[in-house]
């Protein structure tokens, strides 16, 4: 089972996020339509693979963004606050608090 999935995830991680979305707004209407058949539960597992694509490449470049690339300053990315005090290097400020909830947006909402 375990071997199975590993394929899995490679054979998703392998995927571009951008076509995998080309299909979002379908997967999403059939999925909110319930029927009790395969094509809805295997509609909803699709649906799920792109999702798990996006919050994984979401997590990916939250967790990049935050660590920098080998010590180089964090990229500035339109739409996200820049950070200050001691998230920026400076030791006067506390740090920011750990576990944040990232969002998941929609589809249109980038």
């Amino acid at each position: 089972m375990e071997k199975a999935l590993e394929k899995l995830a490679r054979q998703l991680a392998a995927f571009d996020e951008a076509s995998l979305m080309a299909l979002w707004d379908k997967y999403a209407r059939t999925v909110g339509t319930f029927e009790p058949s395969k094509r809805w539960e295997e509609a909803v597992i699709i649906f799920g693979f792109i999702q798990s694509v996006r919050f994984k490449n979401q997590l990916f470049n939250f967790h990049w963004s935050a660590a920098g690339v080998a010590g180089e300053p964090e990229p500035v990315v339109p739409g996200r606050p820049v950070l200050a005090g001691a998230a920026a290097g400076e030791p006067d400020r506390p740090a920011p608090k750990r576990g944040k909830v990232l969002r998941f947006p929609g589809k249109d909402e980038g």
